[in-house]
C-alpha cells in the first residue's frame, strides 16, 4: 500500500473528479471550451476545498496537446508531468507566497515571466497563499499580470481575498470556492473508504464529516488517521468516537432524558461521569448543543431525517425522534438557548466542571427563574405531567388528567362540609382525586366546585343541562344519593310583651 497520504493519493486530476465546486469547474470548464481564458485568475474559499488542486488541473487542462480543452488527455507529455504522481512541469511554477511575498521576489518573478515556455503551450504561474504577497510586492507584479505576453497566465490561490489589493483582484477573474456540503462530503469519504477495502461502521462517517468541517482535505486526513489505526474489523463508531474527543451517543441520550423528566439526579451522575472519563467538558456541552439542535428541528420537522436536515445513524434518528417527543416546544428551545449560553460562558473558565452543573441545573429548574420562556416551560412539564420544584420549598405539582381523558365522563362533585368556603371546596376536591387548578388544564377546576352555605338546600338542585359548577356540557349521570339534611334550627318563640 502507497505510503502516500490519503488526499494525496486520491487528488482529482480532472474538473469533473472535484467535488462539491460545480460553480466553479462548471464556467472554467466551459471556458476552456469556447477558448476565452483569461490571462489571470483568482481562486479564494477555506483551506483544503480544492482551490490549489483546481489551479494544477487548470494548468493540464492549458497545456494539453489537445488543449486547450476542458479534459485533459493524461497521455501527453505535460499532463503525465502533472499528474498527481508526477515529477511536475518546468513550465508550472508553484510559488508559496508565505515564503516568497517580498518585493525583490516579485522583481525575480516579473524578470523571468517573459522567457518563453520551455515546451508546453503557456508558462502558468501559480501563487499560493496570495494574501501574504506585501504591498510592495503586489505593486512590483503589477504591470506584468496587467498586460502579460501572450505565453504567460497567472493563477491566485488564498483563503484572503480581501488581503489582495484591489488594483490586482481588477485584473484577475474571481472564483470563490466554498466549503463542501456534508452530504457531498460523506458520500464521498464511502467511495475512498471503498476503495480501500476497509470497512466502516454506521456512523463514522457522519463524525468525519463533522471534524472537517466541509474541508475535504481536513476530512481526508482524519480519515486516513482511523484507517490506520483500525484492525481487522475496520473502523468501529467507539474507536472514532474515543479518537475524535467526541461524547458517546449514550451519555447524550441519558442527559436529555434526564431533562425531560426532571431527573436531577440522573443529570448529575452523568457530568459525574464525563468528568471522571476524561472528557472534555467543553466538547461534551458542543455536543449537547447539537444533539439540542436535532431535537428542535425533529420536533418542528418529524421527517428531517428523509430530507437531509439530520445526519445521523438511523437507530441513534429513532432514539432523538422518541426524545423530541417527551419535550414540550417552549422547554426545548429553551433548554437549547441555555446550553448554547453556557457554551459561551465555558470559555475561559477556570472550573469547567462547575459551569457545566450550573447549565443542568439552569435547565432542570424552570422555576427558579421567572422569565417567560421558564413560565413557558413549566406549562409544558405540568401538560406532560413532570414534577419539578415549584421553589421555596413548595412540594412538587403533578399531572392528573382531565374529565376528556377519560372519555368525557364527568368527575363527580365531592361533598362540601356546610360553611366551609372556597378553602374547604379545595380541600375535598383534593381528596377525591378530581383536577385542581393548574393541575393539567383539564377539566373542572377547584374554584369551579359549588361551595354549601349553611341554608342551601342539600338535595339536587333542578336547571337545564350544563347549568353546573363549570358551564360545561355533560351528558346525564345519575346524581350522587342526597345528603340528609341538617334539621333546622327551631325558631325563638316569641317574647310576651
Amino acid at each position: 500500500m502507497s505510503s502516500l497520504a490519503l488526499y494525496r493519493r486520491y487528488r482529482p486530476e480532472s474538473f469533473a473528479e472535484v467535488i462539491g465546486q460545480e460553480h466553479v469547474t462548471d464556467p472554467l470548464q466551459q471556458a476552456l471550451r469556447n477558448n476565452r481564458v483569461n490571462h489571470a485568475y483568482l481562486f479564494s474559499g477555506p483551506r483544503g476545498c480544492g482551490k490549489t488542486t483546481s489551479a494544477r488541473i487548470l494548468a493540464r487542462c492549458l497545456n494539453c496537446e489537445q488543449g486547450p480543452t476542458p479534459t485533459p488527455c493524461g497521455e501527453c507529455l505535460s499532463c503525465r508531468d502533472l499528474a498527481r504522481n508526477g515529477p511536475g512541469s518546468i513550465d508550472v511554477i508553484e510559488i508559496d507566497a508565505a515564503s516568497h511575498g517580498g518585493v525583490d521576489d516579485a522583481r525575480e518573478l516579473r524578470e523571468k515571466a517573459f522567457f518563453g515556455p520551455a515546451s508546453s503551450r503557456y508558462k502558468i504561474y501559480i501563487i499560493d497563499e496570495a494574501h501574504m504577497v506585501t504591498s510592495a510586492g503586489f505593486n512590483a507584479l503589477l504591470k506584468v499580470v496587467e498586460e502579460p505576453p501572450e505565453h504567460l497566465k497567472f493563477i491566485f490561490a488564498t483563503t484572503e481575498p480581501e488581503k489582495v489589493i484591489g488594483t490586482i483582484r481588477s485584473r484577475t477573474h474571481h472564483y470563490p470556492f466554498r466549503l463542501v456540503p456534508p452530504g457531498t462530503l460523506r458520500e464521498y469519504l464511502g467511495e475512498v473508504c471503498g476503495h480501500e477495502n476497509m470497512a466502516v461502521e454506521e456512523g463514522v462517517l457522519p463524525l468525519v464529516v463533522r471534524a472537517g468541517q466541509g474541508s475535504v482535505r481536513d476530512s481526508m486526513s482524519v480519515m486516513d488517521q482511523l484507517l490506520a489505526g483500525a484492525k481487522e474489523e475496520g473502523v468501529t463508531y467507539a474507536m472514532a468516537t474515543s479518537l475524535l474527543g467526541y461524547t458517546d451517543s449514550s451519555l447524550l441520550d441519558s442527559v436529555v432524558e434526564a431533562f425531560a423528566t426532571g431527573d436531577g439526579a440522573a443529570a448529575f451522575e452523568v457530568v459525574d461521569h464525563v468528568i471522571e472519563g476524561g472528557n472534555d467538558p467543553r466538547r461534551f456541552v458542543a455536543d449537547l448543543l447539537e444533539r439540542l439542535r436535532d431535537l428542535v428541528i425533529l420536533a418542528a420537522v418529524p421527517d428531517a431525517a428523509d430530507k437531509g436536515l439530520i445526519d445521523a445513524p438511523a437507530d441513534v434518528i429513532e432514539r432523538m425522534q422518541a426524545q423530541a417527543g417527551t419535550f414540550g416546544a417552549a422547554e426545548l428551545s429553551r433548554a437549547a438557548d441555555l446550553v448554547n449560553t453556557g457554551l459561551t460562558e465555558m470559555r475561559g473558565a477556570t472550573s469547567p466542571r462547575l459551569q457545566l452543573e450550573l447549565i443542568c441545573a439552569r435547565v432542570m429548574l424552570p422555576a427558579a427563574y421567572g422569565d417567560e420562556r421558564s413560565v413557558m416551560a413549566r406549562l409544558d412539564r405540568i401538560e406532560r405531567g413532570v414534577n419539578f420544584s415549584a421553589g421555596g420549598g413548595a412540594p412538587s405539582v403533578g399531572y392528573v388528567p382531565g374529565p376528556e381523558a377519560h372519555g368525557g365522563a364527568a368527575v363527580a362533585a365531592a361533598p362540601v362540609p356546610p360553611g366551609g368556603g372556597v378553602a374547604a371546596a379545595r380541600a375535598a376536591v383534593r381528596g377525591s382525586g378530581a383536577p385542581v387548578s393548574g393541575q393539567g388544564g383539564a377539566g373542572a377546576t377547584a374554584d369551579s366546585v359549588p361551595s354549601a352555605a349553611p341554608t342551601a338546600p342539600a338535595g339536587p338542585v333542578s336547571g337545564p343541562p350544563g347549568a353546573g359548577a363549570g358551564q360545561h356540557e355533560q351528558p346525564p349521570q345519575p346524581a350522587p344519593a342526597p345528603a340528609p339534611a341538617p334539621a333546622p334550627a327551631p325558631a325563638p318563640a316569641p317574647t310576651p310583651t
